[in-house]
């Protein structure tokens, strides 16, 4: 039996070996990180070396960097109405119409707090859009995300960080797709809070991190309370195995990126060559920067879910938009915000790739797609 192609590395990236490694090392370590014995210590030390190693991904302080259980949890860490920097506080969220759905929640900001800002039909931030909003109220905590996880396009982030600073407010981004694909520098973003998550490199689920890059930002709030642990920041015995992965995985990723990058860029290139070879094919934000690994496409006329099946079947897995909504039969919200059409936006077929993706992968992607495709059309 042919092995599976996987293909839907946005909604989680397989373990790396070089953070497989270190968990299984970490497993042995029985001390808490905040005990002081040499057991504790040994703990600690594995934590706060994943922490530089995590902080050296998007070029910040060791001491930025509060490690939570995942993107969601970092994002709603970061929407939180009591952030303040001097005198100035931050009474109402705005949010691009895409961001991930943690981030639409809107953390513990009331709904009448919270405001959409509007993307183009591109996939990316209306700068102008956003200006006006911005120009209307108070300082106002702005979130953004670096790059769309059902599109991939890469949003305007140092333009709106611009326009965001001379309004008084402040900037998190969502860099959780960003991370391992793209450079990121914290200080050349322009970003006060930045989400990170492991799973999306390679490195274990359930852990994630909230970087702190403004340091005047002050929050007597935070999410859980109750122990010390991350300076007061988030309570609760750190997941050292967990982090220990992230950090490994984020070294690999990071040290590797130029490599990675071109790789995923040319499979990218050749999977939409052959998409293209193809009658009625819609490659959605194909006009904006993307990410080097990420491809949306829709074939109007076929249901999504049930091309997602198909293909399965033939041992291709690929996702119908966010994995944290692919089990709801409903258009993606990203595309409605793009204004793409209910029915164009029901058909939408997300491909993504990762370091371990090989040209083959790609071909037999796109032999089961030309297999299938014919066949879906005529029978819904």
């Amino acid at each position: 039996m042919a092995s599976r192609v996987y293909l839907d590395w946005n909604a989680t990236a397989p373990l790396r070996p070089e953070a497989r490694a270190v968990m299984s090392a970490a497993l042995d370590i029985g001390g808490n990180p905040s005990s002081v014995h040499m057991e504790g210590r040994e703990a600690r030390r594995v934590v706060e070396q994943a922490r530089a190693q995590v902080a050296a991904s998007i070029n910040a302080r060791a001491d930025d960097i509060i490690f939570t259980s995942g993107g969601t949890e970092a994002n709603a860490q970061a929407l939180m109405p009591d952030w303040s920097v001097g005198s100035r506080t931050f009474r109402r969220l705005i949010v691009s119409a895409i961001e991930h759905p943690s981030a639409l929640a809107g953390g513990r900001f009331a709904a009448a707090q919270v405001v959409k800002a509007s993307v183009t039909g591109d996939g990316v931030v209306d700068l102008e859009k956003l200006r006006d909003l911005l120009a209307t109220g108070e300082p106002a905590l702005v979130s953004i995300m670096l790059a769309n996880n059902e599109t991939g396009a890469i949003q305007p982030i140092g333009e709106a960080a611009v326009l965001i600073h001379q309004a008084g407010g402040v900037l998190h981004v969502d860099a959780v797709q960003a991370l391992g694909r793209v450079p990121l520098d914290a200080a050349a973003l322009g970003a006060d809070l930045i989400t990170l998550s492991a799973h999306k490199i390679g490195g274990p689920k359930g852990v994630g991190a909230l970087a702190i890059v403004n340091r005047d930002l002050r929050s007597s709030w935070p999410l859980l309370r109750g122990g010390g642990q991350e300076r007061n920041r988030r309570a609760g015995t750190e997941n050292v195995v967990g982090i220990a992965g992230f950090g490994s995985a984020a070294a690999a990723a990071c040290g590797n990126l130029a490599h990675e990058a071109g790789l995923l860029r040319r499979l990218r290139d050749r999977l939409e060559a052959g998409l293209a070879s193809l009658p009625g094919i819609t490659v959605f934000a194909a006009a904006s920067p993307r990410l080097p690994n990420t491809t949306l496409f829709a074939l109007d006329g076929v249901r999504a879910e049930t091309a997602v099946i198909a293909l399965d079947l033939e041992g291709v897995a690929v996702s119908s938009g966010a994995a944290c909504s692919s089990g709801k039969v409903q258009p993606s919200h990203v595309l409605a915000a793009m204004g793409i059409n209910q029915e164009l936006a029901r058909a939408a077929i997300r491909m993504s790739t990762g370091y371990a993706t090989k040209e083959g992968d790609i071909d037999r992607a796109l032999e089961a797609w030309r297999k299938l495709s014919g066949v879906l059309r005529k029978t819904q």
